[in-house]
């Protein structure tokens, strides 16, 4: 009798792009991790490590997401990685949200049309998924396609932090109301520092910042609130979208200046954020520290608006919680930007949190408590692993009865 198949290849999808990272199960021990940029066009860049450390990379043409999976494939039997993606239980995603459904899935015709029903509001995450999805059931259609919405995490939030001030029938009719993202992110994080202290009855305000942020509010495991809206345009300010808006700002911008739904979707999405405050053409918080410290008063500002935000957040979550036993900063910039961890939580002495300022200073990138032994709430860097998350969920559904 063949071996059951032992291996879950999480693909991350970009609108050009296909990541990738493959796990061997239920050993989860990363067997090698690659990407494949510009999709679609004449010819692509690619780059693939193996858990030996053996690094390749060179250009080849992808017409789509099935052929840059089909390359990869080959490229893994030729390394002795794997003899062929029958090997793989699964090809694992993190899609972003379908209509009435979330959770763990297998992606099959009646998710993905749930999942084209928000499109309009999701164009650059659902499309992308899809496309993806059904171009490798086209070519490996015996490998099922299994996917973990980043709406999952926040299953389980209190009505009363799902609903927004609107008439019934848009929530009812439309899907009108808040959701949550990064759901793996912050699963990752605060379950991790769970296995850190040996228990998970914690209060806990996870903060995933990077080039799209969020704070998520977690007891005993458990998603109870966060600062998302219904859309990926919500919450925090992040890299280049605006996060919570006056949407009355919006009608009146559109019906007294004649912009189109088009020219405002763009400016917001594209041209808003830390990128819109500070006037720059980036919106990475590298950029704008650079040019704060160059005396941009824009850049310094919107820094200063982003930090405020976060400080928004926890001070809400603090009173949700009743305290917190936690703080955990995950992601780029949270992971990397110690100036902003400690700006973020300055001035907290109310609330007893104490950070080390050595410890702080010296921790990119790499697991650590950050706070002093003092501190009356830790505070953590953990750095994030979304697809280790993905491939748990798509082999406990595979295997759960």
């Amino acid at each position: 009798m063949a071996a059951k198949p032992q291996a879950i290849l999480v693909a991350n999808i970009g609108s050009t792009s296909f990541k990738f990272r493959l796990y061997q199960m239920p050993e989860e021990r990363l067997l090698a991790k690659g990407a494949a940029d510009r999709i679609g066009s004449p010819e692509s860049s690619w780059s693939l490590q193996l858990d030996s450390g053996n690094k390749s990379s060179g250009s080849a043409t992808f017409p789509d997401y099935g052929s840059a999976a089909e390359f990869f494939q080959t490229k893994l039997i030729q390394s002795g990685t794997i003899e062929s993606f029958t090997q793989l239980a699964a090809f694992g995603f993190k899609p972003v949200m379908a209509r009435d459904i979330s959770g763990c899935q297998f992606m099959d015709e009646t998710v993905l049309k749930a999942m084209e029903f928000f499109s309009p509001v999701f164009p650059a995450h659902n499309p992308p998924y899809i496309r993806a999805v059904r171009d490798l059931q086209n070519r490996f259609p015996s490998i099922p396609c299994i996917g973990l919405f980043e709406t999952a995490f926040y299953d389980h939030v209190p009505e009363h932090h799902r609903r927004m001030a609107v008439p019934l029938r848009w929530e009812r009719d439309y899907g009108v109301r808040r959701y949550g993202f990064h759901g793996a992110s912050h699963r990752y994080v605060t379950s991790r520092l769970a296995e850190i202290l040996g228990h998970s009855n914690l209060r806990i305000i996870s903060c995933h910042l990077g080039g799209s942020s969020s704070i998520a509010c977690v007891r005993n495991g458990v998603a109870v609130d966060s600062s998302w809206g219904m859309t990926a345009q919500s919450g925090l300010p992040h890299n280049n979208r605006v996060g919570d808006f006056d949407a009355f700002a919006l009608l009146y911008v559109m019906s007294q200046f004649g912009l189109t739904i088009e020219q405002v979707a763009s400016d917001l999405s594209k041209n808003g954020g830390l990128k819109g405050m500070s006037g720059l053409d980036s919106g990475d918080v590298r950029d704008l520290e650079a040019a704060a410290a160059a005396g941009n008063k824009d850049a310094k500002i919107a820094l200063q608006v982003f930090i405020s935000a976060v400080r928004k957040y926890i001070g809400q979550f603090l009173v949700e919680l009743n305290g917190a036993d936690a703080i955990i900063f995950t992601a780029g910039i949270g992971e990397n930007n110690p100036h902003l961890r400690a700006e973020i939580c300055a001035n907290m002495s109310f609330c007893g949190l104490e950070l080390d300022p050595a410890i702080n200073n010296n921790t990119l990138a790499k697991e650590a408590k950050i706070s002093t032994e003092n501190s009356k709430i830790a505070v953590w860097v953990i750095p994030t692993n979304e697809e280790l998350v993905i491939a748990r969920a798509a082999w406990q559904l595979l295997h759960q009865k």
